[in-house]
């Protein structure tokens, strides 16, 4: 997502490139779309992808047939893409000037990627798989790829969520206490002013996941707890420092969800529907790559709002 690239007193349009699909989660990555217009200018365009079942090779056989299905299916994506934005409230203002496109190949992934490139997406928007509870985040195959791979932001919405009226009100970044995370809450701090909304630097304390047979083990746990919350506590009132210090004229608060479980301590953390989490990337090298270790993974899937998922700065 651009932050600090922009001139002051500037807020160029955020490219978005939406995922599409004809079902729930197509509906829900079109909601996330529109409720960021509600916050900050934006240019939106859908990507429908069809997984090929057949090979190459049958495409030149086929001829002028695959070319007359290929437009009647462009044409048809594009008529439901048009409705879709329209029926969740995004002006036509903020839609591209080619709204919709129809992508075919072998692979979901490598069609996602290329059309993001070609549109210089800022953001790649994805719903939740249609199996996943309400208001939670389960990755499909394709979203799975994207998380270990993606060299562009991905945004990810829950199945049925809860967004506010009036867009994004608040960005959390997730923090847990390293360099790389230092540089993405110096990212989340600049989007917060951007939008001109509060920062909330979380960190969460799961307890209970130890997998163990010695009983002591638990005693232990509980010990390094204790110990981890104090050096949190004071890591994120460095961390508040650092983002005022950046940004003084946001608010910035922070807090620590502690709980049974990742479910636990996620959930113990107060939501609001105009919550947005920031999360970053695991470092892999000279990569810039979304990948994400197994602490994101666990807070994706316990998360009740919407997340923007940042890649690694590389080295």
């Amino acid at each position: 997502m651009p932050t600090k690239n922009a001139a002051p007193g500037e807020n160029p349009p955020i490219r978005v490139l939406v995922a599409w699909r004809p079902d729930d989660s197509g509906a829900e990555a079109v909601e996330f779309a529109a409720w960021l217009a509600r916050t900050t200018p934006v240019r939106v365009r859908a990507v429908t992808v069809f997984t090929r079942p057949w090979p190459s090779s049958s495409l030149s056989r086929l001829g002028g047939k695959y070319k007359k299905w290929r437009k009647k299916e462009a044409t048809a994506c594009e008529s439901r893409v048009r409705r879709a934005l329209t029926s969740a409230g995004l002006p036509d203002s903020m839609w591209d000037e080619t709204v919709s496109v129809f992508a075919d190949g072998p692979s979901e992934t490598a069609l996602l990627t290329q059309a993001a490139d070609d549109f210089d997406a800022d953001v790649v928007l994805l719903g939740s798989h249609g199996s996943a509870p309400k208001r939670r985040f389960m990755a499909g195959s394709t979203a799975d790829a994207l998380l270990h791979s993606s060299p562009r932001p991905l945004g990810l919405t829950p199945r049925a969520p809860k967004l506010s009226r009036h867009g994004v009100t608040r960005i959390n970044c997730a923090f847990i206490d390293s360099e790389n995370d230092r540089s993405f809450l110096n990212d989340a701090a600049d989007l917060a002013s951007r939008w001109a909304v509060p920062l909330r630097i979380v960190s969460f304390a799961p307890q209970g996941i130890a997998d163990s047979p010695v009983k002591s083990t638990t005693d232990l746990e509980s010990e390094i707890l204790v110990e981890w919350r104090e050096h949190t506590l004071a890591v994120l009132d460095q961390a508040r420092d650092a983002a005022l210090d950046r940004h003084p004229e946001i608010s910035v608060d922070t807090e620590i969800g502690s709980g049974w479980g990742w479910s636990g301590a996620v959930e113990s953390v107060k939501w609001k529907k105009g919550d947005l989490l920031y999360l970053g990337s695991a470092l892999m090298g000279s990569l810039e790559r979304v990948f994400i270790g197994s602490s994101t993974n666990e807070i994706l899937r316990h998360s009740r709002v919407p997340a923007i998922i940042q890649p690694a700065h590389g080295q």
